[in-house]
């Protein structure tokens, strides 16, 4: 048991801050690839990482549009057809069926409940976020949808959901201010910036990952 607490107490934290939009397939594909290089370096490292809103689509309608349809009208059907084609190989090599049925729309309402899950832990914050990545990519569920949100919630033991989702306004402030300080001076997610420093953009794989680790790690004092 010693020897064990004073393995954990001399690793060293890495924190990852990420930017991301709740409807990006690539948001999902880099979160996975993320987790699969902190678990094979959970032996040398802590890791602590923190969701931050980014809107792919400010103006996309609340009440939601057939994804189908949005992507046809956004890129053509027959390039449509082939982000489908290479989004469902890549979701079956993370072990994923990838699903196209359902409604996209608006995400700062996801936005809000992440934002506001992170008071509460990043673990409970990472949970949540993996949850409707699922629940959209997935499951064909909507996540401007209310209730899929609050399921989402409870599922992950967020407290107070239904409280914050009943008034518009509340956590909006924050969105914004998370917004304007960690997605304001990018133009894609996924974004991740592993201890405040090292940048790296899009679905990357576990290696790339893993090096930024090692070199963060090496300038690391904490």
């Amino acid at each position: 048991m010693a020897n064990s607490a004073l393995d954990n107490s001399v690793k060293k934290l890495i924190k990852i801050d990420v930017s991301s939009d709740t409807v990006c397939p690539w948001c999902f594909v880099g979160k996975k690839n993320l987790e699969k290089a902190m678990e094979q370096m959970k032996e040398q490292f802590d890791f602590e990482v923190r969701w931050h809103p980014f809107f792919l689509n400010p103006s996309a309608p609340k009440e939601g549009i057939k994804k189908s349809e949005f992507y046809e009208q956004k890129f053509g059907a027959r390039q449509c057809a082939q982000i489908l084609s290479r989004m469902s190989e890549i979701f079956r090599g993370l072990g994923l069926e990838y699903d196209m049925s359902g409604l996209t729309g608006n995400t700062l309402d996801s936005h809000r409940l992440i934002t506001f899950a992170g008071h509460q832990g990043y673990d409970k914050q990472n949970a949540l976020v993996s949850e409707l990545f699922f629940n959209y990519f997935c499951e064909g569920k909507y996540i401007g949808d209310s209730q899929v949100l609050l399921d989402a919630a409870a599922k992950v033991g967020v407290e107070g959901a239904a409280e914050l989702l009943g008034d518009p306004n509340n956590g909006l402030e924050e969105v914004n201010q998370e917004v304007e300080k960690y997605s304001a001076n990018i133009s894609g997610v996924p974004h991740f910036v592993i201890n405040g420093k090292y940048k790296l953009s899009g679905g990357q794989p576990p290696e790339t990952f893993l090096k930024a680790f090692q070199v963060a790690g090496k300038e690391s004092s904490s």
